[in-house]
């Protein structure tokens, strides 16, 4: 069975709209809803997160409260105050879930059910319930939580998590990518760093189950934006396929171009399609650029050295549980012909190698951000430094 998204028909009854709002219209929307700690960092970098919605992060700007939002946030949803029952997809590009979603091990499903969509639940612990501040300044906030879960083949689950979302100075960041903040250039840059500590008195197996910590982030799509996901070259032989595309089935060529070392994706929300990498191809960062807003977002993860276990998603008892992949994306659009979709988004994600912790052991997911807006010929410098693409190769990979 392939891996489906939720349907629209679960998580709200109409086509929503991808937010166009600048920074400071988003955070006063989101105050009438639920109460919003905002991390400020250098000159007008913003990161706008949610205790209550399980710390995410909702959105961001590089230019203060007048700047571009560039998390996207359903709005629609949000205004019903009404809890979903299978999945709340409220937006945020940055939000905390865990996986496995499908397989012998999932803690979506529970144990026995069918693998569909209406035996489908997303987790509480990261979809309804709340984070508990731990720490606040005006750069971070850290949140705790105690999890209890039971995966579909019935192995306990006990974790502790402990997240913390800080804002970065972006041209520090950029240095990790060997690229310099170019002038005239807005950058906002942050990142969460996610740790779970397995509580209970067992320790979590290969046999029984493995969690992983997933990242999540949502963005607001355009008929101009461009997902670019550089891969490891090599021959299929070797190295695996280039790109998994077995999500959702086949992706036309006028929506994926793969070349020797990169794949260009469409991140329009008009065609609901998902791509992924494995070990051996997984890149460690990622990106988009967003032709009309001269928007480029970089994002980057942690991933221990000679890591090669992480959690398959797959809706089906599987045959290689710990064959999934590291980093995904993923471009919403109508679930069938004249169906509604989720909403007007593209996701960025990335995971943590599959988990066998010990009692008391923990382990660290890093995920960060950086948004940068400016003048084409300085962002292609850095895009053909980290992604290994020019921006005009990006903008006229499809035609729009």
């Amino acid at each position: 069975m392939k891996f489906p998204l939720v349907l629209a028909a679960i998580v709200g009854s109409t086509a929503l709209v991808g937010s166009a709002a600048e920074f400071g219209q988003d955070v006063d929307f989101l105050q009438k809803h639920s109460p919003v700690v905002v991390l400020s960092g250098h000159d007008g970098a913003r990161v706008a997160v949610v205790p209550d919605w399980q710390g995410r992060v909702m959105t961001s700007s590089a230019a203060g409260d007048h700047g571009v939002s560039f998390g996207w946030i359903n709005r629609e949803l949000i205004a019903t105050d009404r809890p979903q029952p299978h999945m709340n997809a409220i937006g945020g590009e940055d939000r905390f879930w865990l996986g496995p979603e499908g397989g012998q091990f999932s803690v979506f499903f529970a144990p026995k059910v069918p693998f569909d969509l209406a035996h489908w639940y997303t987790p509480a612990a990261v979809d309804t319930e709340k984070y508990a501040v731990k720490e606040q300044a005006d750069d971070h906030v850290t949140f705790q939580h105690a999890i209890d879960l039971t995966n579909y083949s019935g192995t306990r689950l006990q974790l502790d998590l402990v997240r913390q979302v800080r804002v970065l100075d972006a041209a520090a960041a950029l240095k990790e990518h060997h690229v310099a903040l170019p002038a005239g250039v807005s950058a906002v840059a942050y990142e969460s760093v996610n740790t779970i500590r397995n509580t209970g008195r067992a320790p979590w197996t290969r046999a029984t189950g493995l969690l992983s910590i997933w990242i999540l982030g949502m963005y607001n799509a355009s008929p101009s934006a461009t997902i670019i996901a550089p891969f490891q070259p090599g021959p299929d032989s070797e190295l695996g396929p280039k790109v998994n595309t077995a999500y959702f089935g086949t992706i036309p060529a006028d929506r994926l171009v793969v070349r020797d070392h990169v794949v260009l994706f469409r991140g329009d929300s008009h065609y609901r399609s998902k791509i992924g990498f494995s070990p051996r191809r997984a890149s460690p960062v990622v990106g988009s650029y967003d032709a009309d807003s001269h928007t480029l977002t970089l994002v980057s993860y942690t991933r221990p050295k000679g890591a090669n276990e992480y959690v398959n998603s797959m809706w089906e008892i599987q045959r290689e549980p710990f064959a999934g992949d590291v980093v995904n994306s993923y471009n919403d659009g109508p679930p069938a012909p004249g169906a509604k979709q989720l909403g007007h988004f593209f996701e960025l994600e990335s995971s943590s190698p599959a988990l066998a912790l010990a009692p008391g052991a923990s382990a660290t997911h890093t995920h960060q951000t950086i948004h940068l807006q400016g003048d084409e010929a300085a962002l292609d410098e850095i895009a053909r430094t980290v992604l290994g693409v020019t921006l005009k190769e990006v903008s006229t990979a499809f035609p729009h």
